[in-house]
C-alpha cells in the first residue's frame, strides 16, 4: 500500500494483512502513480541511486570510515559491501537472481504491479549503491498508452499528497538527496518529454527511504486504518 496513492484499498481490498512496499518502489511510485492514473503507464526503464542507509547503520559507518581512510591515504577496509563504496558506485543492491537482475530490481516490477493493480506493467531496473548517506534517487523513463502532456503531468504531480514538484532548470532547482534527507515528502523534477518513446516522459524523483520508503509509510498505513 502507498498512502497518497492507493489509500482507498484500506477499506476495500485487504484480508487483514497490508504490506509496506520496498523503499525504492515507494519513492518511485509517489511520482509514477499519479501519472499512471492520468496516462496509463505500460513500462518504465529506471536507474536507482541508493544511499548507504539502505543497509542500516553498518552501511553508513562503512562509508564514513572509508571516507576518512581515503583522506589520510590509509588502506580502505571493506566489510559491508563487496567493494569499496567511498568514491565509488556499486551496481548491485541485494543478491542476483538467475535472470541477471537483483532481488531489489525485481521488486520494482512485482510490487508496482500490485500497488497499481496493473498486472501487465513492466519495469527494467538497474539498482546502484552510491556514496550518499541518506535518501534514494531514481531516474525514470516511462512509456504510457495515452499521449503525454507535460503541463497536465505537472498538475497531477502538484496534487499528489506527500510529493513536491521541484523543477526549475533555469535556476538549477531539482530534487537532491541532501535536500530531502530527514523530510517526509518526496520531490520530483527534471520533467521532460522522453525522446525514445512516442508517449514517453522522463523524470527524477528523490525521497528519504528511511521515512517515506519505510517507517513513515508504515505509520501512514496505520493512520489510514484509524480513520
Amino acid at each position: 500500500m502507498l498512502p497518497g496513492g492507493n489509500s482507498f484499498l484500506v477499506t476495500t481490498q485487504h484480508r487483514g494483512i497490508i504490506s509496506n512496499p520496498n523503499c525504492t518502489t515507494a519513492v518511485t511510485l509517489m511520482a509514477l502513480y499519479p501519472l499512471h492514473q492520468l496516462f496509463t503507464v505500460t513500462r518504465i526503464f529506471a536507474s536507482t541511486y541508493q544511499a548507504v542507509s539502505g543497509s542500516g547503520m553498518k552501511g553508513m559507518e562503512e562509508l564514513r570510515l572509508q571516507n576518512q581512510q581515503l583522506v589520510v591515504s590509509e588502506e580502505v577496509v571493506t566489510q559491508v559491501y563487496p567493494h569499496q563504496i567511498a568514491a565509488n558506485l556499486i551496481p548491485q543492491v541485494e543478491s542476483f537472481l538467475p535472470n541477471g537482475y537483483t532481488t531489489e530490481e525485481m521488486k520494482m516490477e512485482n510490487e508496482s504491479r500490485k500497488i497499481m493493480h496493473h498486472p501487465t506493467f513492466r519495469a527494467s531496473t538497474t539498482c546502484v549503491r552510491v556514496p550518499v548517506y541518506r535518501a534514494h534517487s531514481v531516474a525514470v523513463n516511462a512509456e504510457f498508452e495515452k499521449p503525454v502532456d507535460i503541463e497536465r503531468a505537472r498538475e497531477a504531480l502538484l496534487h499528489m499528497p506527500g510529493l513536491k514538484v521541484v523543477d526549475d532548470p533555469e535556476t538549477q532547482r531539482y530534487p537532491m538527496p541532501i535536500a530531502v534527507a530527514g523530510k517526509y515528502d518526496c520531490e520530483v523534477g527534471r520533467l521532460r518529454r522522453d525522446h525514445a518513446f512516442e508517449n514517453g516522459l522522463a523524470f527524477w524523483v528523490v525521497g528519504d527511504q528511511l521515512l517515506k520508503g519505510a517507517a513513515l509509510n508504515a505509520v501512514q498505513i496505520a493512520e489510514e486504518l484509524l480513520k
